[in-house]
Parts: structure tokens; sequence; C-alpha cells
């Protein structure tokens, strides 16, 4: 079966699996200690786990899918990959998805897959492991088609207790998604989410313009991304230069996929083709299912939006 599907469906399905198996490696890394922190620039680390989940995202795809573009957050390292870290699987619900026709036969050359192996990196280090995701998003063309999100530390929320795998989200714009139960945010309320880690008068001048009932800092892009998909927030804002490209391009597609937007700050989407730079410099907008983006944008105070040109 895996062979006889599109060649987006089998990437975004190996991706599922690839995923859980770095979420492995998190929760492995974690609970030895051995962390291992390095500090790339202001306010950007790097743990072992970061470099360890990308080893085994980055091999287990490129050994799988070898004509296609893979760009990782983390620098290549030449370390041995452990056999088991070498995923083969697929996940078969993905492989049964009925592909809209101008996605069933792409060009390899056209595809670009964007990997971040531990998104809420600062967030790791301090324990509050429930704002890691590990994400993969695929990209056809400049758009972001296909995302897995994955969650290594998720919590039941009946009994508050890990589930043993965590939990993982998937999605492909018009074609469907798995792993999560969309919900549309409350009525009557605006909830916006925005950077735990990153704030300044910009991105407080961007919130405050939207006049917002709540406002719910939390790390990592995937983890705000998740609050829209299940209705926990109205709209994702952050009026900074410090997200790159595979940030979000997985959460971008996975909103995309069940009709939410994720834009610039102008109104533009992101291009994720391989020649594209990787620092999204107009910040970011997302909104929920049925949420009015455009009056999102309009009420951003063009002071801001210069700042972000």
């Amino acid at each position: 079966m895996a062979q006889s599907a599109a060649l987006l469906t089998r990437i975004v399905a190996s991706s599922v699996s690839a995923t859980i198996q770095a979420g492995k490696i998190i929760r492995d890394v974690l609970s030895k200690g051995g962390l291992n922190i390095v500090e790339k620039g202001k306010n950007d680390l790097q743990t072992e786990a970061d470099r360890c989940a990308q080893q085994c995202i980055i091999t287990s795809l490129s050994r799988q899918f070898p004509n296609i573009t893979i760009i990782g957050e983390e620098e290549s390292s030449n370390c041995e990959v452990p056999s088991e870290w070498i995923i083969t699987e697929a996940d078969q619900e993905v492989l049964q998805l009925k592909l809209p026709a101008h996605l069933e036969d792409v060009n390899p050359k056209d595809v670009c897959i964007w990997v971040d192996p531990l998104d809420g990196t600062a967030e790791y280090t301090q324990g509050l492991v429930e704002h890691v995701t590990v994400l993969v998003g695929v990209a056809i063309g400049e758009t972001a088609i296909g995302g897995v999100i994955h969650q290594p530390y998720y919590k039941n929320e009946e009994n508050d207790t890990y589930i043993e795998n965590g939990r993982t989200l998937w999605g492909i714009n018009g074609a469907g998604f798995g792993g999560f139960t969309p919900k549309l945010p409350p009525e009557g309320k605006r909830i916006i989410t925005t950077t735990r880690s990153h704030s300044d008068s910009i991105v407080q001048s961007a919130i405050k313009s939207l006049n917002p009932d709540k406002v719910t800092c939390v790390g990592g892009a995937g983890h705000k991304v998740i609050l829209l998909l299940e209705g926990k927030a109205h709209a994702y804002v952050f009026a900074s230069r410090g997200c790159k490209r595979w940030d979000t391009c997985a959460p971008e597609a996975v909103l995309y996929a069940i009709g939410g937007v994720l834009t610039d700050l102008h109104g533009d989407r992101y291009s994720y083709n391989q020649e594209t730079t990787h620092v999204n410099t107009r910040g970011i907008l997302a909104t929920a299912p049925g949420q009015p983006h455009q009056w999102y944008l309009s009420r951003i105070p063009n002071e801001v939006k210069q700042k972000l040109q």
C-alpha cells in the first residue's frame, strides 16, 4: 500500500512515525538528565534532545525520500545514528487519504520538508514539557501543504496523566487531518495566544490593539497553533522576527487543513520553497477557523507593521 500511495501522502505518513520516534528520544534524554545545553544565540538554546531528534527525523526521511530537500533547524551532524532511530514505518490512516488531483503527482524537486526537532526548547529546559512539540512541515512549491505536530508530553485530560507515546496531530490541506478533534473557540470573547519568552513593547502593542479578554502566553509555535486547533484561543499574534520557517510550516499546514489561516502581519503567506530565507521577518498572525482574519490584520497598528517590513 505504501508504495502505491502518492508521494505527499507517503511523506506525511512517514513523518508521523518519525516524529513519534523523535518524541521517545526527547523523553529519554530528559529522563537521563544529560541535556548538554548549547546557547546558539540570545534566547536560542539547543540541547542533546534537539540534536538527536533531528538526526532521527532527517536520517529516516532522507533514506526513504532521497530526492527531496530537507531543512532542519539544527546544524547537520556527522554522528552515528543508532539503527533503532531509523524509522521505516508509515502511518496507515494517512496512507488511506484521498488527495486532491493537483497533489496526486508532485515532482520531488518541488517538495521541501521543514523540520523543527524540538519546538519550545527553552520551556523543555525549564521543565515545562507540555509546551514542547516536534514539527515536520511539507511544502510543495512555496506553500505549506502537509504538517505533523507531535507532542511528546501529552496529558489525558480525564485523569491528568501522561499518555505513553504522546500525541500526534497531522493535516494535509484539502485532504484531511487526524490525531485531534477540532473545536471552535468560545463566542463573545477574544483569547489571544502569544510568546512566553520573547516579548517586547512591539509584541505588547500588537496584542493591546486587539482588545483581548485574555492573553495566554505559552512556548513554541506548535503549541500556540494547537490552542487554535482545539478552540482554546481565537488568534496567535507574534509581532517579532523571532520565528523561523521550520517553526511555522507544519502548524500552518495543519491549521489550513481545518479552515484556519496563518499569514504575516501584512496578510501575506510565507514562502516555504528551498531557496527562501529562514526567518519570518514580518511576524505571525494565525486565526482559528471562523475567525475574521482581516479584522485582526486591520487592527494591528501601522507602526508595528512598519517595524516588520
